[in-house]
């Protein structure tokens, strides 16, 4: 990162903190970003401060993501003689997720967003560089793909998930990928980057749909009329603000070229709903009418037509059927319908699921997540086994914002329970973090949590004492240049 335009933009966020009545270490402290945002802006390094514990055992983390490495530095940092084995094969498996809708916009390169895991791997913590393929929790061992049977005391979950091409009819070549395997990439590269079909959930796909992006533009600054599509999946998936995103930078781009008038930028979801809370839910309808976006609502994508650009959807409803004497009410018929739509440009989100190991393991669910009490994050039947992160079954849990709060919670539990205790005092609150790009240069920080009086519902949390629904510069500005260093130099290390 260039220091100087870092400098430049920081002294800019103060200008604007200060006529908002707020100095830049108070807004730091409200939004939680810790002593590493805080050594970025001013100089002054203050440190989170991490208890310590005499407590003893082997503690063992599949998966050395954000997640993983993140819990491993606090849990090394607040134990006296940690005993911490990383599970984890890919050599990239950190690199900052978050920054593919800006590689995929052409705000940012490829480069800026992959990095070495072992250039952040905390000191005194085993890696290997090996994939889980058993588990068994009754016995406290895992086996890995080298063959190797690891023995643990404790066990945290962080695999994260799988991006389920292979769903979607039509891209069954693709299959599973994980976002940052290479030969994964390889294979996915063979149908998607191309033709106007891409996608930014892996690293590979990100770059090219930047390049599928620019073809689309310049189609219609050549007087082309295009359509653009952007369809959710029908399953839970990380970052659920990505599409949204998505479809705000691609008209961004059109309106850049003059082009704008000659373009079909269509969203389509599953869900009844653009955000499940209703102020943020308001403000991105408005967004998106005043962009010109439409917006179309319970449609299941199920296949992709790739040579011809058309995207299939089961299109469904209810309706009223027969009275119901003995109930007093009517019946409810589920109907369907088939609906294609053909597109130039479609930026996909694949189907997501949790890792086959996981999913047919003991330590899974019926829905392949690993269940987890929601605030404790300890699995529901092992109680030396937590899990944080996208594979936690989690209501709202599948982002990195909700990761920054869960290792916090996970390893406080851990070494609570290390140390005997019956009763786990952290709680995680369901904290969610979305900044929604509405435009190049501005975001709006949609933070939600669980709400307290109805954990099926979530509320607007803010940390800034702004209007949470509206789109905002300085929002920008954290998201292009602070969230990364936060993340790499704060999280990473246990501190953030």
């Amino acid at each position: 990162m260039d220091k100087g335009l870092l400098k430049e933009n920081l002294e800019q966020i103060d200008a604007y903190l200060k006529q908002e009545g707020i100095s830049r270490r108070d807004a730091m402290k409200m939004m939680g970003l810790g002593g590493a945002a805080m050594m970025m802006g001013s100089g002054a390094a203050t440190e989170a401060k991490a208890s310590s514990s005499s407590a003893k055992g082997k503690i063992l983390i599949v998966g050395g993501g954000l997640s993983g490495v993140a819990t491993a530095a606090l849990l090394a940092r607040s134990l006296d003689n940690p005993d911490i084995t990383i599970l984890e094969p890919n050599p990239k498996s950190v690199s900052y997720q978050p920054g593919q809708t800006l590689v995929g916009s052409g705000v940012w390169s490829k480069e800026d967003t992959v990095y070495e895991t072992a250039d952040f791997m905390p000191d005194g913590v085993k890696w290997i560089q090996e994939k889980a393929v058993e588990f068994n929790p009754d016995n406290n061992t895992v086996k890995t793909s080298g063959g190797k049977e690891i023995k643990y005391d404790y066990m945290v979950v962080a695999t994260g998930l799988v991006l389920d091409y292979g769903g979607i009819a039509g891209l069954e070549e693709v299959g599973d990928v994980y976002s940052l395997d290479a030969a994964d990439a390889a294979k996915a590269k063979k149908i998607l980057g191309k033709n106007g079909l891409c996608s930014i959930y892996f690293a590979e796909g990100a770059a090219d749909t930047w390049t599928q992006m620019q073809e689309f533009v310049a189609a219609a600054k050549s007087g082309k009329k295009v359509k653009g599509l952007f369809p959710e999946p029908h399953t839970a998936f990380k970052c659920g603000g990505a599409q949204k995103k998505m479809v705000n930078l691609t008209n961004a781009r059109l309106v850049e070229a003059g082009a704008r008038d000659n373009a079909e930028l269509s969203f389509v979801t599953n869900g009844k709903k653009l955000f499940g809370v209703p102020e943020y839910h308001d403000s991105i309808t408005r967004q998106m009418k005043e962009r010109g976006v439409s917006t179309t609502f319970s449609h299941k994508l199920k296949a992709i037509d790739v040579a011809n650009k058309v995207a299939s959807f089961e299109k469904h409803w209810e309706e009223k059927g027969e009275w119901d004497n003995v109930l007093e009410e009517f019946a409810m018929v589920k109907k369907t319908e088939n609906i294609d739509m053909p597109y130039d440009f479609c930026h996909l989100i694949p189907p997501q699921k949790a890792p086959k190991e996981i999913a047919d393991s003991p330590i899974g669910s019926d829905k392949g997540w690993v269940p987890v009490n929601k605030e404790t994050l300890q699995h529901v039947k092992y109680p030396n086994v937590f899990a944080l992160g996208d594979v936690a079954a989690i209501p709202l849990g599948k982002t990195g914002g909700s990761a920054r709060k869960q290792y916090k919670v996970v390893a406080e539990n851990l070494i609570a329970t290390m140390e005997g205790k019956k009763e786990l005092a952290a709680k995680y609150d369901g904290y969610t973090v979305c900044p929604l790009i509405t435009d190049i240069g501005k975001v709006m920080l949609a933070e939600f949590k669980w709400d307290p009086k109805d954990n099926s519902k979530a509320i607007a949390a803010p940390s800034f004492p702004l209007d949470p629904a509206q789109e905002r510069w300085i929002y920008w500005l954290l998201k292009v240049y602070l969230l990364k260093p936060m993340t790499q130099y704060g999280m990473l290390s246990g501190r953030a």
